[in-house]
């Protein structure tokens, strides 16, 4: 292992650093080690999936930019009781382990192998939103900020030791790819900014409470809107879910998926239905109020405003006609 100076006196590439990461949001940290001159021993990143039409193999965004800058690459299916990735480590002797959004948990044995420990940059204000999903979440109930975490990782989801937070406020323009775009740089900047901390021992290392929520992968039932919900609630679930896997009503046995919405409050007789029909407006009707959809996705067409599909309908036979309500 490397012996390291005390104080500021170090430089970034004596730091031998595996980096764990698999989509965009991992690239935009890597990207900034490599070009703040750490010594990027090896990437481990998620196998090459099938993707498109044609399910040719695509490789993750970490491993495209790990072959452009010559960085070797590491797509093990799993990590737990696998003697491979322990003899990797050990030929690549890392000081440390950095970890953003690799997409896989770590067992011990990796935990324990760097001597400065494993990093985790989280997309939550921890010990809120644990989980594979923080910041879909953090829309759709409705949260006023959220923001990033930098942890010590352990055997638990998200439960490690946390060495600093910084947070942003969540914006009514917000959805989920605008905030994942800030997280991402937020993160990458916090990663940079605690990493010497951790070398020199400086670093703070704080206990996370009880009051923990937790962020589960987005499931196929959680994409369908609920028109017994309140409007605000509706919108949020829109937002959080943009630009994928994207919310999804039914209309006319045909699934549409949904990308903007308006809600205006109002008194409604019943729930789920197409109250609002002409030129430019559709509306359906929530617990509170009426959703107007703005943009949308029908099943096999190409996203559109809406007055483009009402302009393919029958209103007549719309008007009035039960979206699926939630089922």
């Amino acid at each position: 292992m490397t012996m390291f100076k005390r104080g500021w006196d170090f430089l970034n590439k004596d730091i031998k650093v595996v980096f764990m990461g698999t989509p965009d949001f991992a690239k935009c940290s890597l990207e900034k080690l490599v070009e703040s001159g750490y010594n990027i021993v090896g990437v481990f990143t998620n196998p090459d999936k099938p993707s498109g039409r044609g399910m040719k193999l695509k490789p993750s965004d970490v491993k495209v930019y790990a072959n452009e800058k010559d960085i070797p690459v590491f797509q093990p299916a799993k990590l737990r009781n696998n003697p491979e990735v322990i003899e990797i480590l050990n030929r690549l002797q890392p000081d440390v382990i950095c970890v953003v959004a690799y997409g896989k948990i770590l067992p011990k044995e990796v935990l324990e192998f760097p001597k400065l420990g494993c990093i985790n940059v989280h997309g939550s204000l921890l010990p809120k939103y644990r989980g594979a999903a923080p910041m879909q979440w953090a829309i759709i109930n409705g949260e006023e900020k959220t923001g990033i975490t930098t942890m010590y990782m352990d055997e638990g989801m998200d439960t490690g030791d946390i060495i600093k937070i910084k947070e942003i406020p969540i914006l009514e323009s917000d959805n989920v790819g605008t905030l994942h775009d800030k997280l991402s740089i937020l993160g990458r900047d916090l990663l940079l900014e605690v990493l010497p901390t951790i070398f020199n021992n400086t670093n703070d290392r704080i206990k996370q409470g009880d009051n923990f929520t937790m962020a589960p992968m987005i499931k196929r039932e959680d994409e369908r809107l609920d028109f017994n919900m309140k409007g605000l609630e509706i919108i949020g679930r829109i937002k959080g879910l943009n630009p994928w896997p994207l919310a999804n009503i039914m209309i006319n046995d045909q699934e549409i998926k949904v990308l903007e919405a308006e809600f205006v409050p109002s008194k409604v007789t019943k729930n789920g239905i197409i109250s609002v029909l002409d030129k430019k407006n559709l509306g359906i009707n929530c617990k509170d109020g009426i959703i107007y959809l703005r943009k949308i996705k029908p099943s096999g067409k190409k996203v559109m405003e809406i007055n483009s599909f009402i302009n393919g309908i029958d209103k007549a036979k719309y008007l009035n006609m039960e979206v699926n309500n939630g089922k």
